[in-house]
C-alpha cells in the first residue's frame, strides 16, 4: 500500500511547504498519539532535534499534538538521531521522535520515529499513522492532557553511551583528531566523546546558528575536514552529517575513506580478535573490491537495496551484526540499534589502536574499483526495462566485464532519471561500458 507522507526515512520536505508545516505537525503529533494509546494508557514520547531554526516551530507543534491526545513528552533539545534512539530505549519510553532532515540544507526538515526498543518502526505502524491522519481529531479533556518536561542530562547520558562502545582497555591518547559536526546535532557531543577518551581534539563545524547546518562542513562536504587535518598536523579527521548518523573519515595524508572501506576495517578488527563474523551487508552500490576482500576472508557478503533501512532489515533477517553504505551509514547491531556516526568512528579508531596499523595499512590490498555513474534522462512513459537494445547491450557488457566488474542500472526515486553505473578493475573499461549502456538507453 502506498504512503502519502512517509518515505524511506520518515517524513521530509521543505519547511513551509506541505507537509512540513506547523498545522500538519500538530495533526501528526495527535495522530501518532492516538495510535500509541491503542496499546498504552498514558504513553510518553522522547523528542530530540538537530540545529535547524525550524526545529523550534516543529517541536512546539508536535508537543501540542501529543498533549492533545493525552501523551506525555520528554524534550532533549539538540541531540543526534542515534542519541534519541538510545535514550528512548534506555529510559523505557514508548516512542522516540527526531526532528531532522539529516544531510539536507537548513531549509528542509523532517520527522523520524523510533520504537521503544530504539529501532525503526515497521511499515504497518506508518500505515496506521497515515490512517489516523485521515480521521477527525479526538481531543482529550483537560484532566487527561499530556504533560511536557525537559530531560536536562540527555547530552551527558549519550556521551557516556558512545564512550562505552570503545574498548575499555584502549585509549585515544597520543592521537590528534579533528572533529567536524557539520554545525549539526553532535556539535556539543562529538568533541567531548573523543576528548574524554584521551584524544587531542580540534573542533570545526561546531558553531550552529540555525542556518549553517551541513553548509560547507560535515560528511557531505569533507573538503573542510581534509584541509583542517593537514593544517593542524592531525592523525585523523572525523566528519558527521547534520544528525550524526553518517560518517566520513580522513587520515593524516588527507585521504578520505568511505563507508565501504570502513565497513571492511570493522569486520577485519573483529576477525583479528578471534570473533566469528558470518557475514556483512552492503548495498547495490557497495564497491566490488570490498566484497571480494571480505569473501577472501570467508565472510559472506550480501547486497541490500540502497538505504540504511534496507541494510538493517537484511541484517535482522540473517542475525548478522555489521553492515553499511558507502555514504557512511554504518551499522554494528551489537553496539547500537541504528546507525551512529560517533560509535562507528570509535569502532574504526579502536581497530587502529588495537592493531598499531594505520587505516591505509589495514586497507592495503583493498583497492577500490573505479566506478562510472551516468544519469540518463527518461522520456515520459519510457519503458527502459523492456528495451531490447538495452538488454542486448547489457548482456554484451556483462560478458566483457566477466569477474572484473559489474553493472547496476536503476531508476531514480525522485527524478525522471535512469542511473547507469559500471564498476570495473580498469577505469577506462568502466567509462567505456557505462557510455555504451547510456547510449542504449537514450536511443
Amino acid at each position: 500500500m502506498s504512503r502519502k507522507y512517509f518515505g524511506t526515512d520518515g517524513i521530509r520536505g521543505t519547511v513551509g511547504q506541505a507537509p512540513i508545516t506547523p498545522d500538519f505537525m500538530l495533526r501528526l503529533g495527535h495522530a501518532v498519539g492516538r495510535v500509541l494509546r491503542r496499546s498504552a494508557q498514558r504513553p510518553t514520547v522522547l523528542i530530540g532535534k538537530d540545529t535547524r531554526i525550524s526545529g523550534y516551530m516543529i517541536e512546539s507543534a508536535l508537543e501540542a499534538g501529543f498533549a492533545s491526545a493525552g501523551v506525555n513528552v520528554l524534550l532533549t533539545g539538540p541531540l543526534p538521531t542515534p542519541g534519541v534512539a538510545y535514550l528512548t530505549r534506555a529510559l523505557r519510553q514508548d516512542l522516540g521522535v527526531v526532528i531532522s532532515a539529516s544531510h539536507n540544507p537548513f531549509a528542509d526538515n523532517g520527522i523520524k520515529f523510533f520504537s521503544a526498543k530504539g529501532e525503526k518502526l515497521p511499515d504497518a505502524w506508518e500505515l496506521a499513522v497515515e490512517a489516523a491522519l485521515e480521521e477527525a481529531p479526538q481531543w482529550v479533556d483537560s484532566a487527561n492532557l499530556g504533560r511536557a518536561k525537559r530531560l536536562e542530562d540527555a547530552r551527558g547520558r549519550y556521551i557516556e553511551f558512545c564512550k562505552n562502545s570503545f574498548g575499555s582497555d584502549l585509549t585515544l591518547k597520543g592521537l590528534k583528531i579533528v572533529v567536524d559536526a557539520a554545525h549539526g546535532a553532535a556539535y556539543h557531543v562529538a568533541p567531548d566523546v573523543f576528548h574524554e577518551l584521551g584524544a587531542e581534539v580540534i573542533s570545526i563545524g561546531c558553531k550552529p546558528d540555525g542556518f549553517n547546518i551541513n553548509a560547507g562542513f560535515g560528511a557531505t562536504s569533507p573538503a573542510a575536514l581534509v584541509e583542517a587535518v593537514k593544517a593542524n598536523g592531525a592523525h585523523y579527521g572525523v566528519a558527521l552529517d547534520g544528525d550524526a548518523d553518517r560518517l566520513q573519515l580522513v587520515d593524516a595524508a588527507g585521504r578520505l575513506y568511505n563507508g565501504d572501506e570502513l565497513l571492511y576495517v570493522m569486520v577485519a578488527d573483529r576477525l583479528s580478535q578471534g570473533a566469528r563474523v558470518p557475514g556483512a551487508v552492503g548495498t547495490l552500490m557497495t564497491n566490488m573490491a570490498v566484497e571480494l576482500a571480505l569473501r577472501a576472508r570467508d565472510v559472506e557478503f550480501v547486497r541490500a537495496k540502497v538505504g540504511d533501512r534496507y541494510v538493517l532489515e537484511e541484517l535482522a533477517a540473517r542475525g548478522w551484526q555489521l553492515g553499511g553504505e558507502g555514504s557512511g551509514h554504518l551499522l554494528a547491531l551489537d553496539k547500537h540499534t541504528t546507525g551512529d556516526g560517533i560509535v562507528s568512528a570509535l569502532l574504526v579508531l579502536q581497530a587502529v589502536c588495537r592493531s598499531g596499523k594505520s587505516l591505509a595499512e589495514q586497507l592495503s590490498g583493498v583497492d577500490l574499483f573505479p566506478q562510472t555513474l551516468i544519469n540518463v534522462r527518461l522520456q515520459a512513459g519510457q519503458d527502459w526495462k523492456s528495451s531490447p537494445r538495452l538488454a542486448a547491450e547489457q548482456a554484451a557488457v556483462d560478458a566483457e566485464l566477466g569477474d572484473r566488474g559489474r553493472v547496476l542500472i536503476r531508476a531514480s526515486g525522485t527524478e525522471p532519471l535512469l542511473r547507469v553505473m559500471v564498476e570495473a578493475s580498469d577505469a577506462a573499461l568502466a567509462q567505456r561500458c557505462a557510455q555504451r549502456l547510456a547510449d542504449a538507453v537514450a536511443a
